[in-house]
């Protein structure tokens, strides 16, 4: 098995965001390689501190397991969605957290290990699943399966590909004369259906790549589900930090942060507040972090990267 590598992207911003006392307790709810884990253990005590890994893919999991095990701290590593984050909360009789982090990115490990199926750079079986035992929709069967109006739309709202409607001709002509059964195929339908400058500038796969994927793990949804169970699960002063890749899921958290920390939700024209409500969070900065020109330059992976940090009030 390849080893398991990651470099976490913000490493200090997303620890510094977090604000972290050492007799906390903290959720890392996409562990990956345990980069960020790593940190945040360090600043824990050992006897007081907490910190709960979540990620859906086994492997990080078990990767996870053998890195932290240098620190002598009360540890839970659970394999499964975050979607599913109350349901372990419950059962490990946590009621609130200090913290949480949640990375969405692809790790590296994932794209640098051709079977996986996430890479256009490498020919391998269309797969893509985060967990491969989470249910039976692959790349495969979104590719070879859904009609072309599907395609279209999957491409157009997930992957915000100017060309979808092209693109998803091209795998329908494609498919129609044999099964399109790998990453490299579906690139070269890709790089065959966009205008040839689109080819020159860039590599034209990514977009679609991403929108598969997405819809293959149910990313958005999951995204919609699980931040609202964290946001209610902090104490007072405990902050969640988010870590985007793209601007689809950045909206995304942006919107759910902007409803957490609003007010009063009556009609402009009322002369006074009826409602009484009061924001539940503030935002810790206004615009999201970016990456660093100095990481920029030693982790291009990182040039999309953007995080967000709210704090319960």
């Amino acid at each position: 098995m390849m080893e398991f590598k990651h470099i976490p992207v913000l490493l200090d911003e997303c620890i510094n965001a977090l604000n972290i006392m050492s007799n906390g307790v903290y959720a890392d709810l996409t562990v990956g390689g345990a980069g960020h884990s790593i940190e945040i253990a360090k600043r824990l005590d050992l006897k007081k501190g907490r910190l709960i890994c979540f990620d859906r893919d086994e492997q990080a999991i078990l990767a996870a397991k053998q890195r932290l095990e240098i620190f002598d701290l009360n540890f839970n590593f659970i394999h499964d969605n975050f979607t599913n984050f109350n349901e372990h909360m419950n059962r490990l009789n946590i009621e609130k957290l200090n913290g949480a982090l949640i990375d969405l990115g692809v790790s590296s490990h994932q794209l640098d290990t051709p079977e996986r199926g996430f890479s256009f750079h490498a020919d391998a079986p269309l797969d893509m699943r985060m967990n491969p035992r989470d249910g039976e929709l692959s790349a495969y069967d979104v590719v070879n399966d859904y009609d072309e109006q599907r395609l279209v739309s999957i491409l157009y709202s997930y992957g915000e590909e100017k060309y979808a409607k092209s693109i998803a001709k091209g795998i329908i002509r494609a498919r129609a004369i044999s099964p399109v059964g790998t990453t490299g195929q579906l690139a070269q339908i890709i790089k065959s259906n966009v205008p040839l400058k689109v080819r020159r500038e860039k590599n034209p796969c990514r977009k679609t790549f991403q929108a598969i994927r997405i819809e293959v793990n149910g990313e958005l949804s999951a995204i919609s589900d699980a931040i609202p169970q964290v946001f209610e699960r902090l104490a007072q002063g405990g902050r969640l930090a988010v870590l985007t890749f793209h601007s689809i899921e950045d909206r995304l958290v942006k919107n759910l942060f902007k409803e957490f920390s609003k007010g009063c939700s009556c009609p402009p024209d009322f002369p006074i507040c009826v409602c009484a409500k009061k924001p539940r969070g503030k935002l810790v900065s206004r615009k999201p972090i970016a990456p660093s020109e100095n990481e920029l330059s030693e982790n291009a992976r990182s040039r999309s990267a953007k995080l967000r940090v709210i704090e319960v009030v």
